[in-house]
């Protein structure tokens, strides 16, 4: 998805209840903010909704005692829509807080316009992509609700007050309830509004809620295995090994069009080829070149161009420009390695301390865009 365009979808806005006190994991830092490849794991939750253009704000509910960590965390990363309430004791409570800023003056400075479809999705639930968020919106604007499943894993048992076998459930006919879910607004909200104190505090399913007080039942969506919640320090790890996975899986080498850049293009495709997938192109960045739109549309994040001009800022902006307008770089860190190929034959060539600064300047704000430059 991007910013600027999106499918026909109703008024959507995302609540992030982010209020845990990650007892589970262990550690005195709560599971959202524990970092992952050095990002706090609820600001990668935050761009995957930031970087779908039809979601217009997104709620992050979070414990009084973490507002001012949440708030440094959306200007540190530059996250935009963003609005962080306090939560309440419990989980539905917590998300109870998020939908009132858009009904109830109390819980904000100003109102937001109410959406007609909200999303509701953990903050620790950070690989959710724009195809199962469309597919639970789009179902909840038709029957009221909606929520992801999985086939459960293991077998689900009850044991008697003696701590012995009572009786099993048939896995085949239950699922497992993930996230995210959607609902029409003024559902959820009455839902909440009519809820008892007893399932403010012990409940934790949101559909449950709408079926229980308006008589919504939910449409059950098929989610895929990455909608995983982080629950335990293992999970980070796992959280961090599927990043870098998505990092590391293409390169793209960029070459000049003149013949001695792109020989050296063509040996670097040749040599890492066997290690990576690569992708290998001769264009002037000042083109709107298709093979590269192409690219970028199949979520490369490496990127290696290769020039023989001392300091070509210039043209590395205009391949910035292109990443920043793509949205990429909104999930993942980009990684763009500049090469410069001295085809003179001035043995003692070097980059003057003028051309170094200004290279510097654009690196620094640059990586303000989650994009990470490195010259040679």
């Amino acid at each position: 998805g991007s910013r600027d365009a999106g499918p026909a979808v109703p008024p959507v806005a995302a609540v992030l209840p982010a209020g845990g006190s990650g007892e589970r994991l262990g550690g005195a830092t709560p599971k959202q903010f524990c970092a992952v490849q050095g990002r706090p794991l609820v600001s990668y939750t935050v761009r995957a909704m930031e970087r779908i253009g039809w979601i217009s704000d997104i709620i992050v509910v979070v414990s009084p005692e973490n507002i001012e960590t949440m708030k440094s965390i959306i200007e540190k990363y530059g996250h935009k829509g963003v609005t962080v309430v306090k939560g309440g004791i419990t989980r539905h409570r917590s998300i109870f807080n998020g939908l009132k800023v858009f009904a109830e003056n109390e819980f904000s400075n100003h109102l937001l316009q109410k959406p007609e479809v909200v999303i509701i999705h953990d903050a620790v639930r950070p690989f959710v992509e724009e195809d199962i968020l469309l597919k639970v919106v789009v179902a909840a604007k038709e029957h009221g609700a909606a929520g992801a499943i999985r086939p459960l894993v293991s077998t689900v048992i009850a044991s008697a007050a003696d701590g012995c076998l009572d009786h099993s459930l048939e896995r085949a006919r239950y699922r497992a309830s993930e996230m995210p879910q959607a609902f029409l607004f003024d559902i959820i909200y009455e839902a909440y509004q009519q809820c008892t104190d007893y399932d403010l505090d012990y409940g934790t399913e949101c559909l449950h809620l709408a079926l229980k007080y308006c008589k919504t039942n939910a449409k059950l969506i098929e989610g895929a295995a990455d909608l995983w919640k982080v629950t335990y320090k293992r999970d980070l790890y796992a959280a961090e090994s599927i990043i870098k996975d998505n990092l590391s899986q293409q390169v793209c080498v960029i070459t000049d069009v003149k013949e001695v850049v792109a020989q050296v293009g063509s040996l670097l495709h040749e040599s890492l080829q066997s290690q990576i997938k690569v992708e290998a192109m001769s264009a002037s960045l000042s083109k709107n070149d298709s093979h590269l739109q192409n690219i970028l549309s199949g979520h490369c994040y490496n990127f290696v161009c290769v020039n023989d001009k001392k300091c070509a800022i210039q043209e590395t902006q205009q391949l910035v420009d292109v990443l920043e307008k793509s949205n990429i770089a909104l999930l993942y860190p980009v990684v763009l390695i500049l090469v410069y190929l001295d085809v003179s034959e001035n043995i003692s060539f070097s980059i003057g301390m003028e051309e170094l600064t200004r290279l510097k300047k654009f690196a620094r704000e640059v990586k303000k865009k989650n994009i990470l430059v490195y010259g040679l």
